[in-house]
């Protein structure tokens, strides 16, 4: 995202940008009440983005494969 696409998208929807920006530097669960309730209320749709947060993440090297 550009800074004018942010702009853009704070100055459509203060409120919303500012509650999930404030949301994403404090680490909060969008799937939890009462963030999901105030979304919801916003007209917000919150989906998952079907990672597991409970998952430590892997250690050491990993592998890929590039075609």
């Amino acid at each position: 995202m550009g800074k004018n696409e942010i702009l853009e998208a704070f100055l459509k929807n203060p409120v919303p940008f500012l509650g999930g920006f404030a949301a994403g530097a404090l680490r909060l669960n969008l799937n939890e009440d009462p963030l999901k309730s105030w979304l919801a209320a916003q007209g917000v749709e919150v989906t998952d983005n079907d990672s597991d947060d409970s998952a430590p993440p892997p250690n050491g090297p990993q592998t890929i494969s590039i075609d």
